[in-house]
């Protein structure tokens, strides 16, 4: 292989080589938070029993039962997806995900946040920080990033359960069948931010992460922990010219599982009543899926990377990968440089 650099490859690797020295300052800025990866995806749903049930019978996930709370293990655990009874009348939503912690210790993480501009406050809202205390005992921090966006953060081994750090859970209950597909973790969280350059800067500093790939000149996703799995903070806070802004939110998550097969998923969601999405633009509606192709311009491959989606019964948008998809090119989206 030449060791010659293209121009149009020089060019798009300017991004990066201009972040360089954002980096270095936040690792000089100080101490940071060092996170294991997402932990949990928390989903306030309409109907608890039929969603419940949705996800057991498309991925076979393990339940932990509480009132209002379903926890659906995913593999060994303790990863797991957080399905919670929304307040009649609201919306369903990708309520907010949960950032694991090494060496997790409410102080030390109450301090950094506030060293990085973070207030205390007992109401959710932007850069804030609460800190309550969990009926099964131990705390929850929960972070209200530069938009809002509201992030838990526990120890990284945090199950849902008792002691100190929420990681003494008993045995879950097995599915009543195995599921479709078998989930191995997460992959990543595609946030609509108001200002993705100001939400990358945030969360590199106050976590230090590194950046794991890039799908376009200017939109970098960022590592969340030692695996290949990633937060991506795009432009969809704002509305077209003309139109009012709209919130920022979580967009979708994804998780991944291995064989990346992508029309033999579709084949086998279409088995669950998830039909193809009706129309390539507007609302997408529930129980509809689709597959977008990232080309080459946004850092997938020459062909396209093909990246599968599909809708809950409340709409929420939830995406499939493979599980060495890293937001790269390749037909995996795999191929992406060190961290």
């Amino acid at each position: 292989m030449s060791k010659a650099i293209s121009r149009r490859r020089f060019v798009l690797s300017l991004p990066a080589l201009s972040l360089a020295p954002r980096a270095l300052l936040a690792q000089a800025g100080g101490p940071t938070i060092s996170i294991r990866g997402i932990n949990h995806v928390g989903l306030m749903v309409s109907d608890l029993k039929r969603s419940t049930e949705f996800y057991q019978s498309l991925f076979g996930m393990p339940l932990r039962r509480a009132d209002t709370i379903s926890r659906l293990q995913i593999g060994d655990g303790p990863t797991h997806l957080e399905l919670l009874t929304a307040v009649a009348g609201s919306t369903p939503t990708i309520n907010h995900f949960c950032l694991g912690v090494e060496r997790f210790d409410v102080d030390r993480i109450a301090k950094v946040l506030t060293d990085h501009g973070v207030t205390k406050s007992e109401t959710a809202g932007p850069m804030t920080i609460r800190v309550t205390a969990r009926a099964a005992g131990g705390s929850s921090i929960r972070l209200g990033d530069p938009d809002g966006i509201d992030i838990q953060l526990q120890d990284a081994g945090y199950c849902g359960g008792s002691g100190p750090l929420g990681t003494v859970c008993a045995a879950p209950e097995p599915a009543s069948k195995k599921g479709a597909f078998a989930i191995k973790g997460y992959s990543h969280m595609t946030v609509f931010s108001s200002d993705p350059a100001k939400s990358n800067a945030f969360y590199k500093d106050v976590f230090g992460l590194g950046i794991r790939s890039y799908q376009g000149p200017t939109a970098p996703t960022l590592a969340a922990g030692p695996g290949v799995e990633f937060l991506m903070f795009t432009g969809g806070g704002g509305g077209r010219a003309g139109a009012p802004a709209r919130p920022a939110s979580i967009n979708h998550f994804c998780m991944a599982l291995e064989n990346f097969k992508p029309d033999e998923i579709l084949k086998t969601l279409e088995t669950f009543g998830i039909k193809p999405r009706d129309s390539q633009t507007g609302a997408v509606g529930p129980m509809r899926h689709y597959i977008s192709m990232r080309m080459e311009n946004r850092g997938g491959a020459k062909e396209g990377t093909p990246e599968l989606y599909f809708t809950d019964p409340d709409g929420l948008l939830v995406q499939l990968q493979d599980v060495k998809y890293c937001g790269g090119s390749g037909f995996l989206g795999d191929a992406c440089p060190k961290v």
